[in-house]
């Protein structure tokens, strides 16, 4: 592979399925509706209508609904961010951040997460523990020097009981211990953005406990900890070791609650081939390709996330100590 190719950030394509990609977002932006998004932004606008009544009348709803629904809105939240990471391409960077600014989830600046998740598209490092950052492996070097109790941690990690119920803690104890190690070094250089997102956060919390009269703990619990956790199932095994960055990437074909919840990035090897692809092209393109698609990924294929819970509720999908890198 030659050097541009290792340093692109653009979608790998074979030549069976590169014209249809090619091609499909031609099609369907010939009409000023899809032109400008018109889908993302009423989805946008039913989501935040959603989010405000779910919080105004939390006190009228048994706690496993508020859980349930609260989870499900905070998740399609972060994949309206994954959205406007890379598609919305015809509306001004500005609006594309502004329409998914709001962090309802409370924990990660979005502007962090579109810098980390970009790192992460560049195709030809996929699993690599350094380079990706949404990366499940670690070097072996790095494995050979961790104790008992944190290889015990990682590898029960890669069981979907784990990762679900406890990997949000986890998700959430790394980032302290980054932006603190940064901070301790004397690099100062993340904390406006950190200021920036205190500032947005307050009229959020405002919401939910100053007007609907929701206590923190509540919202945690019902919103941003279900949230996490419907996120990190998504996550659980987007991603496996290759020799092709092609077969790295998995197809989930899931029903239409999941597929919405996720804006069809379950269909991942898709996204990762056509990123700037919007939402609702994805299921359209896989199911007009889909021989194409499974052939090029190498038939990294789940039938739903059933499935993925029924092999790997307890058995981990792989031991994390990446075998190339």
């Amino acid at each position: 592979m030659n050097t541009a190719a290792r340093t692109s950030t653009q979608p790998l394509q074979p030549a069976a399925i590169a014209p249809a990609v090619a091609a499909l977002p031609a099609r369907g932006r010939r009409h000023w509706w899809w032109h400008y998004e018109v889908p993302t932004l009423l989805l946008a606008g039913a989501l935040y209508l959603a989010w405000a009544a779910l919080v105004w009348w939390h006190a009228a709803l048994p706690g496993w609904a508020l859980f349930a629904a609260g989870g499900y809105l905070a998740q399609l939240h972060f994949s309206l961010q994954h959205e406007s990471i890379h598609a919305m391409r015809q509306l001004p960077q500005w609006l594309r951040w502004a329409v998914v600014w709001p962090p309802l989830n409370l924990w990660l600046p979005y502007p962090f997460y579109n810098r980390g998740h970009s790192a992460h598209h560049v195709n030809f490092h996929l699993t690599h523990p350094e380079r990706d950052t949404e990366s499940a492996y670690h070097s072996a070097p790095a494995w050979a020097g961790y104790g008992r109790f944190w290889r015990w941690i990682y590898l029960a990690n890669q069981t979907v009981a784990f990762r679900v119920v406890l990997g949000p803690f986890l998700r959430l104890w790394k980032l302290v211990r980054f932006e603190t190690g940064r901070v301790a070094a004397g690099d100062f250089s993340r904390l406006p953005t950190w200021g920036w997102h205190a500032l947005s956060v307050a009229p959020v919390l405002y919401f939910v406990i100053g007007v609907a009269g929701m206590s923190l703990g509540e919202y945690l619990l019902c919103f941003v900890y279900p949230g996490m956790m419907l996120g990190s199932l998504r996550t659980f095994t987007e991603h496996r070791w290759a020799d092709t960055p092609h077969e790295r990437v998995a197809i989930v074909e899931s029903n239409a609650v999941f597929g919405l919840l996720y804006l069809f990035n379950n269909l991942h090897h898709v996204h990762h081939r056509a990123p700037t692809m919007p939402w609702y092209e994805i299921p359209v393109y896989f199911r007009r390709h889909r021989a194409a698609v499974l052939a090029a990924n190498g038939h990294f294929y789940y039938r739903g996330y059933g499935q993925i819970v029924r092999r790997h509720l307890f058995r981990p999908v792989f031991v994390p100590v990446h075998p190339a890198w």
